[in-house]
């Protein structure tokens, strides 16, 4: 019974993955559609990161007190508009505008279908967390083909929305949480030193990710239409992969795996090989809120797993802050390339400062 929120998980995430992995797609055709400049479209991205983060925390409260089916439905009918409205926008303003509703709905999803794997599968929470969020990648993978080489973004943001807004608001309707589980509450937990290891080793982490996340499609060579295929596709598979790992092996060992090779990836950046670099930082990167939302389940509890992970998935805000707006100001210094990389040896540092012994849970 409990299987199908896996699949009603995995969907939403499709959908909510061409927020971030279509924006490669997206971006040169929103720069000519809209005659802006990159680092303008790019405040868009800047924007989805920051509304998607911050209401996921206001939703996460209200789906772990009164349950996720009618937040979930207003989230996917917001999350529609982001789609609707952007086909209709003629100006830089309004894309900001519908762009930022479209977040708030993508967010509280995004944290909606994550716990629907962190609540009803502790045994086997790296995978079940993985699978769902093997939506987020494979999503983009699959439609990012079809978007890039059309002219008319308008036609396919406007298709997008519309089977958005009649698949996932009548999806939402069978989905629950379970009622006999524990946990801490948030406000206990942003108390504790070994929380804020955890957000801040995730949000610089993620820095690599959100650069090639936001600016692929700038940085990437003649190949831009395989790289932002092959990114998405990587980021999707591997997260049930290392979540399943991470059961095995255990969390903290795998999220300093995974770390050391965002280091490898953001080094292979360094020295300009871009093919290897995007399938590293890819492949691992994708795993990271997978590996982190299960540690934080582990370690905190079931019950406001929503409320928590919410909260730390605000450090995706931080990363795409500093991925997308800022790493677009360094684009024209000779520093831009060791950006990444600095973030990610200073995510591993503060994550191994965590004491395993006492922290987390066996």
């Amino acid at each position: 019974m409990k299987r199908k929120f896996l699949i009603i998980g995995f969907i939403i995430m499709s959908f909510n993955s061409l927020y971030q992995y279509s924006w490669n797609a997206f971006l040169p055709h929103l720069v000519k559609g809209l005659n802006s400049t990159i680092p303008e479209i790019e405040v868009a991205f800047t924007l989805f990161t920051f509304f998607s983060t911050v209401f996921q925390i206001i939703g996460g409260s209200i789906a772990d007190y009164k349950g996720p089916k009618g937040i979930g439905i207003i989230s996917s009918i917001l999350s529609a508009i982001g789609f609707l409205g952007t086909s209709f926008s003629n100006t830089i303003y309004e894309f900001y505008f519908f762009w930022s509703l479209g977040s708030i709905g993508e967010g509280i999803l995004y944290g909606i279908a994550a716990n629907l794997a962190v609540k009803w599968f502790s045994k086997t929470r790296g995978f079940a967390t993985g699978f769902v969020s093997l939506g987020f990648g494979l999503g983009a993978s699959i439609v990012n083909p079809f978007i890039y080489p059309y002219q008319d973004y308008r036609l396919v943001m406007l298709i997008i929305g519309l089977v958005e807004v009649v698949s996932l608001s009548f999806l939402l309707n069978f989905v629950e949480y379970p009622v006999t589980v524990r946990g801490e509450k948030p406000s206990k937990i942003i108390k504790e030193g070994r929380w804020w290891l955890i957000y801040l080793s995730f949000a610089l982490s993620a820095v690599p990710l959100t650069i090639y996340s936001s600016s692929l499609s700038v940085i990437g060579n003649e190949n831009t239409l395989f790289l932002i295929t092959l990114f998405p596709l990587l980021s999707g598979i591997s997260r049930p992969i290392l979540g399943y790992i991470s059961d095995i092996l255990g969390r903290y060992r795998t999220l300093i795996l995974t770390l050391s090779m965002m280091i490898l990836g953001s080094l292979l950046f360094t020295f300009n090989v871009i093919l290897a670099s995007v399938i590293v930082i890819g492949f691992f990167g994708g795993s990271l809120i997978t590996l982190y939302f299960s540690i934080s389940g582990d370690i905190f509890g079931e019950k406001y797993s929503t409320s928590n992970n919410a909260i730390l998935y605000t450090g995706k805000a931080v990363s795409g802050l500093l991925g997308s707006f800022v790493f677009s100001l360094l684009l024209s210094t000779p520093i831009y390339k060791e950006f990444g990389l600095i973030s990610a040896v200073s995510g591993f540092i503060l994550f191994s400062l965590l004491d395993k012994q006492k922290t987390l849970r066996p």
